[in-house]
């Protein structure tokens, strides 16, 4: 059959061969397979987000930049050579050695001379400097860790919407299927004569409530995932990216010594005070040793008649009676000062963030378990039991309706409370500097 047409349009006009190829064409697309969608954890989006993200990416060039500049704070002076082609005489003339007219020589009686000079640094400068550019890139790298600290807290809590959402999906779907179920039934009762059209048109107009939490829901799951896209730097298609990842809570907690002692030995911002004090001694340590005299020694050769040639030696000490570098040597020790005081401040802020995400968390807790253990299945039970009611004539539309009511809210409080969770749970990693919950 197939053969036999495909011979009629090869054989027919050449419209009937054009609309051959575009079946072909279409009937290859929807053959072919749909790509398949990625399905991420938690650590595959953290690699991604690591490796991608534009931001973090420009932060660590400034870390190379630093290494590049210790290259050029240890290097040497460069020496100095200069020339000098003296007693040039345009007008000299000379006697040709065979007789003739005078020849001109402007060169005949110049002194040429050369020097050659180098400052010589004392003091240890070039090592203070690059130790004091060393320090600056270890405060340069912690201050990277603090940006990709914030940076990943954003990217976690994006996460975390995404899993809520797609549980609040999930949750509005099968509210859906439940009312489309309970619906059924009740259709049957009013065919059977059991169930008042008023009624049945009140729990039909129920439905719309449901439709309208499960569009919103599926919006809200879209709406999300672009941001966290967004964050990847990615294009991929909304409907070909999906995560996968716990969406619950963890009962047990450490104490909050435990959580402060993390924090004190892991957060970058911290790391950075203590590093810029350290960076300030140097700095000081630098300030005085450029307060010191270097001396610049220099050779010079050159050429005096009748001496073909000769050379001297010469050291050239600067007196250093006013400027001693003093202002630089009195600033840099202020700084170790303020540092100091920074670091003290970076610290009050460690046990600040930690305190406020356990506290933050203990209450999240504190709501979650009687929700899990009470909540949540006495507003199921009362649910059943008032739908069984109500088919029974034991219990009113409106009692029905407010049940259901009151466990679609419960159920979306829970929900709603474990995102609370797991987004303060991502506070307390940044407030502990890595990951802990």
């Amino acid at each position: 059959m197939k053969s036999a047409l495909s011979k009629t349009a090869l054989a027919g006009p050449p419209w009937a061969k054009r609309l051959l190829q575009t079946a072909i064409v279409l009937a290859g697309v929807a053959g072919a397979p749909l790509p398949a969608q990625s399905v991420l954890d938690w650590q595959q989006i953290k690699d991604k987000f690591e490796a991608s993200n534009p931001t973090l990416r420009a932060a660590h060039i400034s870390i190379d930049e630093s290494r590049a500049e210790e290259i050029t704070a240890y290097l040497r002076p460069n020496p100095n050579i200069s020339g000098t082609l003296d007693q040039i005489n345009p007008f000299t003339t000379q006697p040709p050695p065979s007789g003739g007219s005078k020849v001109y020589s402007p060169f005949a009686y110049s002194l040429p001379s050369g020097s050659v000079d180098y400052l010589h640094e004392r003091r240890h400068k070039r090592e203070l400097r690059l130790e004091a550019q060393k320090e600056t890139t270890s405060v340069t790298e912690s201050q990277y860790q603090d940006q990709e600290r914030g940076l990943l807290f954003t990217l976690r809590n994006a996460f975390v919407q995404v899993l809520q959402a797609k549980a609040v999906l999930e949750n509005a779907k099968g509210n859906l299927q439940y009312w489309d179920r309970e619906l059924d039934v009740n259709r049957k009762r009013y065919a059977a004569g059991d169930l008042a059209k008023v009624d049945l048109n009140r729990l039909e107009l129920q439905r719309a409530q449901f439709e309208a939490d499960f569009e919103m829901a599926t919006v809200n799951l879209r709406t999300n995932k672009i941001q966290l896209l967004m964050l990847l730097n990615q294009r991929t298609p909304i409907d070909q990216f999906d995560l996968s990842g716990p969406f619950d809570f963890q009962n047990e907690m450490l104490p909050l010594d435990e959580y402060r002692r993390v924090a004190l030995a892991a957060r970058p911002d911290l790391k950075a005070a203590v590093q810029s004090v350290d960076l300030a001694r140097v700095s000081h340590e630098l300030a005085v040793s450029n307060g010191s005299t270097d001396p610049t020694f220099s050779i010079d050769f050159a050429r005096n008649p009748p001496i073909p040639v000769y050379f001297g030696i010469s050291v050239s000490i600067p007196l250093r009676i006013f400027d001693r570098n003093q202002g630089e040597k009195a600033r840099t020790q202020l700084d170790i000062g303020r540092n100091e005081r920074l670091q003290d401040a970076a610290q009050a802020q460690v046990f600040s963030d930690v305190d406020s995400a356990y506290y933050t968390l203990v209450q999240a807790l504190n709501l979650l378990k009687p929700y899990k253990e009470k909540y949540l299945p006495l507003a199921e039970d009362n649910r059943n039991r008032i739908s069984v009611a109500y088919k029974n004539g034991g219990s009113s539309l409106l009692d029905y309706l407010d049940a259901e009511k009151s466990f679609r809210d419960t159920q979306l409080a829970y929900l709603n409370l474990i995102g609370s969770y797991l987004t303060t749970a991502a506070q307390m990693n940044m407030a502990a500097g890595r990951e802990i919950l």
